[in-house]
């Protein structure tokens, strides 16, 4: 009985240390992107993702970061290859995840990257896919800001590229900060971004 007391506090402990050890690196690597050391940031990722393979996190991030790093970039051959791995820590988030809400925005947006590139080439491609995207994750989680937030100013910024009436819109990302203001993420790891964002979006509304 002694023995197998002393084995379960082993395990236990075991199980904490690993814990420990996941959230202390995930911690560091955020300070070293808040930090702006974006590069050193990603790589803490990559690391904590190869020896966390049971953890969709890391690669959220990861994908996180080549999605941000991708916006404005001219040269085609950059852009490919930081979306590209984008995708490929996306798709490792996803096998870990399914039908996860913040990993579907995710998506959504590094499709958006793609548009944003070149909407003649891409829009055709990808903008039907970005707005049924966004529908997954808001019938899966219609509380959560990001998916609220992302679904409505992707609907805006299609209606002003068709030239229609974008202030429907406003409110509805009004409504998402309201959103912002009471949901708590599961853990101080998880997705936590979009609402300084969404309050510049609210602010051009009533330029």
């Amino acid at each position: 009985m002694k023995k197998v007391i002393i084995i379960t506090l082993l395990l236990v402990s075991g199980i904490n240390y690993a814990q420990s050890n996941f959230e202390k690196g995930m911690q560091k690597a955020f300070e070293l992107w808040q930090d702006n050391k974006v590069d050193e940031a990603e790589n803490m990722f990559e690391r904590i993702s190869n020896a966390e393979t049971d953890q969709w996190l890391p690669h959220y991030y990861i994908a996180q970061i080549n999605s941000l790093k991708s916006w404005n970039i001219k040269d085609i051959n950059v852009l490919k290859v930081q979306l590209e791995k984008a995708q490929k820590h996306l798709d490792s988030a996803m096998a870990i995840s399914e039908n996860n809400p913040e990993i579907i925005v995710m998506q959504a947006q590094i499709f958006t990257n793609w548009v944003a590139y070149d909407g003649a080439t891409y829009g055709m491609k990808y903008a039907g896919k970005i707005t049924e995207l966004y529908n997954k994750a808001y019938k899966l989680a219609p509380e959560n800001p990001r998916v609220a937030f992302s679904k409505a100013d992707w609907a805006m910024g299609s209606a002003r590229y068709f030239g229609q009436d974008t202030k429907p819109f406003c409110s509805e990302i009004e409504k998402s900060i309201e959103l912002f203001a009471t949901f708590k993420p599961e853990s101080n790891l998880h997705p936590n971004w979009g609402l300084e964002r969404a309050e510049q979006v609210v602010k051009s509304c009533k330029e």
